[in-house]
């Protein structure tokens, strides 16, 4: 059986094409600049990679490209030998508590989450749209970033404004990433051999999102009825006073859609620092600028912040504490600081083990505290396709 995954951004499109049962990945790509000049994609196959470099008008033209690579590659003869689709998205409400077919009316229902995720929802629907078209045969399945927070409870997901906001608007904590935070949950699972496990997970990444688990479910989590919510990250500003947004308004003459813009698009380590990329960041703060080496401390001192504040929380019962993403995965450097703002609360990095550990070394994941640091810390890659492809499975089998 073949799955194909999609990942749709309002101008990029991620794939792969993994066979089951094996897990075997055949094809993965990534078409980016979609609808902007400079357009290309790149092709991954047996660790190979190729770029080329095309027009790509919209997201249809992206399916067109990914439809003559898997046959001119001899993944499928056509299209008819994929047995399904798996599309991430990233809102759901709480109307969505687990991945689903993809009809025509569970579509209309996501539309209506598109102003709370309108950098994501509207591309990633337009995208279905159209390997819909391509494929009018094959089972699609949406998988959403929202269903694993859907265990938190109104304790943790409620805001403290008027309660007929909930009730008439759904103004609410959603949380997203919940592919990865729920990938990893399980990955942990089988680490420490059961299933009633306490984690402080922390996705960080270009968007950066910290959950707390609890007896193997979600039990908070950093992000709100958007991703701007919660962490500074690459671009976005994260929690901010909302009082700001008003008065920028009323001083600058912008509206609240480009406040909304800047938070989303101009913040974070960017809007500090002028780099989102947090290597860039960490290559001018080595070069003393000033600029660059407040951005990371903000960065650092704000997750350090939340990391604490789910271990109190889970009321210092904590299993382990897992780091994941792209940040998480190779930022030694963060992951150093981060942790090192925890000593006050008994936890404490090995160095030595820290350092050996990122994708692009030989050892992409492992444990990096100390023997006698209260709270276990790892560092363990994420694998959000599949995830997909096994919810996509378990819906078309």
């Amino acid at each position: 059986m073949k799955i194909l995954t999609v990942n749709a951004g309002s101008s990029s499109l991620k794939f792969n094409c993994i066979e089951l049962p094996s897990e075997k990945e055949l094809i993965s790509g990534y078409f980016e600049k979609i609808g902007m000049s400079g357009s290309f994609y790149n092709i991954k196959i047996n660790g190979s990679k190729t770029k080329r470099e095309v027009d790509l008008v919209n997201h249809s033209e992206a399916v067109n490209y990914l439809r003559e690579e898997l046959i001119n590659n001899k993944i499928v003869s056509s299209l008819d030998e994929i047995d399904g689709v798996g599309h991430r998205l990233v809102h759901g409400g709480d109307r969505f508590k687990d991945s689903v077919l993809l009809t025509d009316e569970v579509l209309k229902e996501c539309e209506k989450f598109n102003d709370l995720a309108p950098l994501h929802n509207p591309a990633m629907l337009a995208c279905i749209d159209a390997f819909r078209s391509a494929m009018p045969n094959t089972p699609m399945v949406g998988v959403f970033d929202t269903s694993f927070h859907q265990t938190i409870k109104e304790l943790n997901y409620l805001y403290s404004v008027p309660y007929d906001w909930y009730k008439d608007f759904g103004i609410r904590k959603y949380g997203f990433h919940g592919t990865s935070h729920k990938y990893i949950t399980t990955v942990m699972k089988e680490k420490l051999g059961r299933d009633a496990v306490n984690l402080i997970i922390c996705h960080i990444g270009s968007g950066a999102s910290i959950s707390a688990i609890k007896d193997g479910k979600c039990y908070d989590t950093t992000m709100g009825i958007t991703p701007l919510d919660g962490l500074m990250m690459g671009t976005r500003s994260g929690a901010i006073d909302p009082s700001i947004i008003e008065y920028v308004c009323k001083e600058s003459g912008l509206t609240v859609g480009d406040i909304t813009n800047d938070l989303n698009k101009k913040s974070g380590l960017l809007g500090v620092s002028g780099y989102s990329d947090c290597r860039d960041v960490e290559k001018l703060a080595s070069e003393n600028d000033e600029k660059a080496i407040l951005a990371l401390n903000m960065y650092n001192n704000r997750i350090a912040k939340y990391i604490a504040d789910y271990y109190i929380e889970l009321r210092g019962e904590v299993d382990a504490i897992v780091f994941t993403a792209g940040v998480g995965e190779n930022g030694i450097e963060v992951r150093k600081n981060v942790i090192n703002r925890l000593n006050p609360l008994g936890i404490y990095l090995n160095e030595e083990m820290n350092n050996t550990i990122a994708s692009f070394k030989d050892i992409q994941e492992g444990k990096i505290s100390t023997d006698d640091s209260k709270v276990d810390i790892f560092v363990v890659p994420t694998d959000e396709e599949i995830m997909i492809v096994k919810d996509t499975f378990e819906l078309i089998k």
